[in-house]
């Protein structure tokens, strides 16, 4: 087939789906001081209505990846538009933290809902020869999002209240659901090529313990949540998540209808790919987290100019997607996804140099590197995984990306944080040290250790993506 056969109209409702995600997860971030002022709570407190969402997204992107595989991918992803227009509309209007805690929630619950659906609809959109350029343009879409939405997310809270920000997200969610519409009423919605067996149902005792895991999860590898509780309800909460990991794993390995299938596992392109993004995930935050730290509190550098700094990143990542994308049509997803995680190895290597008194183009010279890694690694690493699996889970693949990359930041923002308070207590000889950049020297030094280890996990993405073979392989 020839690009003139991709279903551009679907193409563009899955994309502005992801736009709409793209934008939200940076628009909020940037709120986040102004909104805990606002609502008379701590950063902590704030911080909680991040937490929700994570525990919304990344627990329920399996669930509703499984629920679009059995019942339309297209329905759900409408569906997800309108709980997400709902939520921000919700989220806008909350009078205290609790109750922006509990929008997020649903917020995290309609981006779930598109995201696990959009990747699958782009695929369903192409033939199959041009799949890797829909999933550029799904990259593209996504971090065009991210690069709009600090500055605009900025300049709504200076010029209007930071509750516009949320009613700036409503006319787009619903101009993606007109899309939507247009798309069912001319029947431009990709049939089926498989049919759910009748006994294939949602498990919802599986569902259940998804979701109580991960947020056991969230809340084991949160520092700020472990040093709040006793030791004995630490305790209680590992082995509380030990139990709940267990118990999924048996419910999914014994029941005839999971939500997630361990066969595919069973495929190398699939559990390889899997674990690169993990890792990549880790390594991105550990190497990406500190860097606003470092140029504002020891380069000393304004807000406003960091932020024309940090659109470097998105802008390689924007541009070059689509072009990635036709390159895995061409060679397959191993190879630029090896030579991305390449990149972003090399931003950590050349993080872990930077010193107090370096020249700000150093740091940008990491953020392009890290950009760079970004375009490479996604739109090949994403494509890999959606298309090793059967049609018939698809979605579950499609909701499989963003669980892994979720617990890869996660994790990747406490163990970068656990580093970087042990590298700069040893450094200094302090044990009760708390890492400052009042002390730029051991700051530094602490945060160049930081850089390392995420290099190292950077290189342990690349073995798992060089090992994962060269093209998807369909499983029987």
């Amino acid at each position: 087939m020839s690009t003139s056969q991709i279903n551009w109209l679907l193409l563009a409702n899955a994309a502005l789906g992801n736009f709409l995600a793209g934008a939200s997860s940076r628009i909020f971030s940037v709120s986040l001081p102004t909104i805990a002022a606002s609502l008379d709570t701590s950063i902590v407190g704030i911080s909680w209505a991040v937490i929700a969402y994570q525990i919304s997204q990344i627990s329920l992107s399996l669930i509703f990846g499984r629920i679009g595989d059995l019942h339309g991918r297209s329905k759900l992803f409408g569906l997800g538009l309108v709980v997400s227009a709902l939520a921000a509309l919700m989220c806008g209007l909350a009078q205290n933290a609790m109750q922006l805690i509990v929008f997020r929630f649903f917020q995290g619950m309609g981006a779930s809902m598109t995201q696990s659906q959009g990747r699958a609809l782009a695929l369903e959109a192409a033939p199959k020869e041009s799949s890797g350029r829909a999933q550029g343009f799904m990259t593209t879409a996504f971090h065009s999002g991210v690069l709009i939405g600090p500055s605009l997310g900025g300049l709504i809270i200076d010029t209007i209240h930071w509750r516009a920000i949320f009613f700036f997200l409503i006319p787009i969610a619903l101009c993606a659901l007109v899309l939507t519409t247009i798309n069912w009423r001319k029947g431009n919605v990709p049939q089926r090529t498989f049919s759910a067996a009748p006994r294939e149902s949602i498990d919802y005792p599986g569902a259940l313990l998804l979701i109580g895991a991960t947020a056991a999860l969230i809340a084991a590898i949160d520092h700020r949540i472990m040093e709040a509780f006793a030791p004995a309800m630490r305790a209680g909460l590992i082995l509380t998540l030990t139990v709940l990991v267990a118990g999924f794993l048996y419910r999914e390995w014994s029941t005839t209808s999971p939500i997630l299938d361990l066969s595919l596992f069973k495929i190398r392109m699939f559990t390889l790919s899997s674990l690169a993004l993990l890792l990549v995930g880790v390594a991105q935050v550990m190497i990406g987290f500190l860097l606003p730290f470092y140029l504002q509190d020891v380069l000393r550098l304004t807000p406003s100019f960091m932020g024309l700094l940090f659109i470097s990143a998105p802008i390689f990542t924007v541009t070059l997607s689509p072009l990635v994308g036709w390159a895995v049509d061409k060679v397959g997803a191993r190879l630029p996804a090896t030579v991305g995680i390449a990149f972003l190895a090399g931003a950590g290597f050349y993080g872990s140099y930077l010193r107090a008194d370096s020249h700000w183009l150093s740091a940008v010279a990491v953020l392009a590197l890290w950009g760079l890694a970004t375009a490479l690694f996604f739109t090949s690493n994403h494509t890999a995984m959606i298309t090793a699996v059967p049609d018939q889970h698809r979605g579950v693949a499609t909701g499989a990306i963003y669980v892994m990359f979720g617990l890869g930041t996660t994790i990747g923002i406490s163990l970068g944080t656990l580093l970087l308070t042990a590298a700069f207590r040893y450094y200094s000889g302090d044990p009760t040290a708390t890492p400052t950049a009042a002390n730029p020297t051991m700051f530094v030094r602490a945060m160049n250790f930081s850089f390392m280890i995420g290099a190292l996990m950077a290189m342990a993405a690349m073995l798992c993506s060089g090992l994962r073979g060269q093209r998807a392989v369909k499983a029987a």
